[in-house]
């Protein structure tokens, strides 16, 4: 296995294999076969499972009230650099070893932001080179990149929505820096996501102006990086709230009327992450639904909330129903543009061993696997596609085809409301559409 460093981090773990769902190994896929086709393409080309640089590497277990209980061997180093080689080294370790193909950053997750904005430029470069020998040596690929405008106290009035000229322009600055370490690294998207982009209080707000801003700042970074050639996708990554009381990219409905205001929609698309379509009070295949009409269902960050808890937890996914009912939206759309499947997730603050990583990303994985291998006879061996057809078949010929057709007025509509009287009631049959999903699971 291909290692640029000397040291191995994840020591008695192997490759992780699919061995099927009658295998009692922890660490082998039990539903997750790479080359298994499902609906034409092979599980691989469906999900292009990535693996998130900022959890899976760099969150350390802290919360609010206490410090982090993971300590991982690749942050001991006291040289930034040194440090951040390391973390790359741990990192195509563990990529290469659960068999996935993608990775996805934010650039002061590859290495520490230092206190200059010229020393961070060079730390970036620096890393940026390193993890491009690593990438050679592993075949791992950039799923995507981006800029992390929201931790530093600099903005803690937004980025591109800030107040200040003067914060905005770092924030283009570190966004032109990050654009340029994707493309360096031959990443085939580009993520904004507006962790501070809205507002504490529409008191000392001016939304308008600050919707405008945020317009003008994605128009200019996405003339920047097609001016360098750069052909992929651009994404919105929705959130309703948090850290902001609310924040503009609501969910992918805001998002996608935002991108069509400001005349984005052509080089953006959705990236929708379980948690936050669960904040914003939908669900996972609400939001793909909502993403794939528009023709934006780009990509997707893999985890889900506590029912509980009323935060983003990041856990990682395991609800076999609700992500079978999202691969059923999913296959149906023809799958995604561009992007792919992000296990935007962390480990449990209590769970502090190097295989629990490897064991929450295999469930993850096979959570998917096993939704899409369901959803897949579902749609093709019950009569789920059938009922759902029926449903609508008063709008497959006659007046109702013609409706579609935009051939009726007001004036015809009620003259076929006089001729048909009363109308009997038709169910839904929801109970029915629910017992498939149960059947086939």
């Amino acid at each position: 296995m291909a290692n640029l460093g000397d040291k191995e981090y994840f020591k008695g773990i192997g490759e992780i294999k699919f061995e099927g769902k009658d295998s009692d190994n922890p660490l082998a896929f039990k539903y997750y076969n790479p080359e298994q086709v499902v609906a034409g393409k092979t599980m691989r080309e469906h999900f292009k499972f990535s693996i998130a640089y900022w959890h899976t590497f760099c969150g350390q277990g802290g919360d609010p009230f206490g410090p982090g209980t993971q300590n991982f061997e690749w942050d001991k180093a006291s040289d930034p650099i040194q440090a951040a080689k390391d973390k790359a080294d741990a990192a195509f370790e563990f990529i290469s070893k659960m068999g996935f193909d993608y990775f996805c950053f934010h650039d002061y997750d590859l290495i520490q932001e230092a206190s200059t904005f010229a020393e961070s430029e060079k730390r970036l470069a620096t890393i940026t080179d390193y993890i491009k020998e690593k990438k050679a040596a592993s075949g791992v690929k950039l799923l995507w990149g981006t800029a992390n405008c929201f931790s530093n106290p600099r903005y803690m009035n937004g980025a591109a929505t800030n107040p200040d000229f003067n914060v905005l322009s770092r924030a283009g600055g570190q966004v032109k820096l990050a654009l340029d370490a994707t493309m360096a690294l031959d990443g085939e998207n580009y993520v904004f996501w507006g962790g501070r982009e809205g507002y504490m209080s529409l008191l000392n707000t001016d939304m308008g102006r600050e919707l405008d801003h945020m317009g003008q700042f994605l128009t200019m970074a996405r003339d920047y990086a097609r001016a360098q050639g750069f052909k992929g996708n651009f994404f919105i990554e929705p959130k309703p709230m948090e850290p902001m009381k609310h924040q503009y990219d609501f969910d992918s409905a805001t998002a996608i009327g935002f991108l069509k205001e400001y005349g984005l929609e052509k080089d953006f698309k959705i990236n929708i992450e379980v948690n936050h379509a669960t904040l914003a009070q939908h669900t996972f295949q609400h939001e793909i639904a909502t993403a794939a009409k528009a023709g934006m269902l780009g990509s997707l960050d893999a985890n889900r909330g506590d029912y509980q808890n009323g935060w983003d937890t990041d856990q990682f996914p395991n609800n076999i129903q609700e992500t079978t009912e999202a691969m059923l939206v999913f296959l149906k759309a023809g799958g995604l543009q561009g992007g792919g499947v992000n296990f935007d997730a962390k480990i449990r603050r209590n769970s502090t061993d190097m295989e629990d990583v490897f064991l929450a990303h295999i469930g993850g994985a096979d959570t998917f696997a096993r939704a899409l291998l369901t959803a897949d006879k579902i749609i093709t061996s019950s009569a789920y596609d059938d009922l759902r057809t029926k449903r609508y078949s008063s709008f497959d010929a006659g007046k109702g085809k013609d409706f579609e057709a935009g051939k009726l007025s007001l004036e015809d509509l009620y003259k076929v409301a006089q001729e048909n009287g009363e109308l009997e009631l038709k169910s839904g049959k929801q109970e029915l559409f629910e017992n498939i999903i149960n059947q086939y699971i």
